[in-house]
């Protein structure tokens, strides 16, 4: 991919107007067909995106790299919300929640924002879950404020540090130049094929639902600052999760992991099975031939996790 987008860019020209009119029309199109599905908040004059349903105890959503809320309010949100509220944020810089510029880089910091945000629709003390690189967020809302948070829940968390590198993209997109030719390259020219063959990598070995790929507004992330956001928030995200787990022992509440063992992006004997080990008060659930994306793989087993971390926190 990287060569291609190079290729592209001598055949372009240079030509910075083509990009940016394909980039306006592109973004503008993606914005009209996927607008905000909840209520806007603001944070440090920040906006900040938020799916509210359902009543019941407080369970915050935060999806991963390069998602949105739609990830969830697909169908997960959905079936939760018979018996809790639900609350879906957009993190910073992706779907329609602002970018919080260095503040949003690291998990913590999006964390803040976060437990700001849920703070003002009166969520006091819920059960956080996180998906991959929310799995990420969730533990740094945890450690900021154990107290406030009744329990945890992960699903193919990004958790531990891990060996090696993030693969092509992210190495591509890891400095300066590379994000300054390929962000506005892809954004502007990335084809549906592509786009779509992006999204069933994700779910492999597990298809991907019908009707999810039309939902879920790829074309947000394909905006040139989302893009740009995630690549920073990912490529940064190693060291912030090193220094985070030298303290999740200290995490007493009640934790339940999800995690596939056929997830080859976030590989559960790297990240579920050691962090299992190091909280004082976590069920481990490997789901067999399971990929990355368990909430649309095996949705029973992840309602039952959520509906076992609120008894065991007494909220239910």
């Amino acid at each position: 991919m990287a060569a291609s987008l190079f290729i592209a860019a001598a055949l372009i020209g240079g030509s910075a107007a083509v990009v940016n009119r394909r980039v306006s029309a592109r973004t503008a199109a993606a914005e009209a067909a996927f607008p905000p599905t909840g209520r806007m908040l603001r944070v440090n004059g920040r906006a900040v995106h938020a799916d509210v349903s359902g009543t019941g105890p407080d369970v915050v959503l935060i999806h991963g790299a390069s998602g949105n809320t739609r990830d969830f309010t697909f169908d997960l949100a959905r079936r939760l919300a018979a018996r809790y509220r639900v609350i879906v944020f957009d993190r910073p810089g992706l779907g329609w929640s602002d970018d919080a510029g260095q503040d949003g880089i690291s998990p913590q910091g999006q964390a803040r924002i976060l437990r700001d945000a849920a703070r003002q629709l009166g969520a006091e003390r819920p059960v956080i879950l996180g998906h991959s690189y929310g799995g990420a967020v969730a533990m740094a809302w945890a450690l900021q404020d154990a107290d406030g948070t009744a329990a945890l829940v992960l699903l193919g968390g990004a958790t531990m540090p891990w060996p090696g590198g993030l693969g092509g993209w992210y190495s591509l997109t890891s400095g300066r130049l590379g994000r300054a030719v390929a962000v506005p390259l892809v954004s502007a020219f990335a084809p549906l094929s592509q786009t779509l063959g992006t999204i069933a990598s994700i779910f492999a070995p597990d298809p991907v639902p019908v009707g999810y790929a039309e939902y879920v507004g790829a074309g947000l992330t394909l905006r040139p600052a989302s893009l740009g956001t995630n690549a920073r928030q990912v490529n940064g995200l190693r060291p912030f999760i090193v220094e985070m787990s030298q303290a999740y022992a200290r995490l007493a509440m009640p934790v339940e992991i999800v995690h596939g063992t056929a997830d080859t992006i976030v590989p559960a004997d790297i990240h579920a099975i050691p962090l299992s080990t190091l909280l004082p008060d976590a069920a481990l659930t490997l789901l067999p031939g399971i990929g990355h994306m368990p909430h649309h793989a095996d949705p029973d087993a992840v309602l039952a996790a959520i509906d076992r971390v609120a008894a065991r926190a007494r909220l239910r």
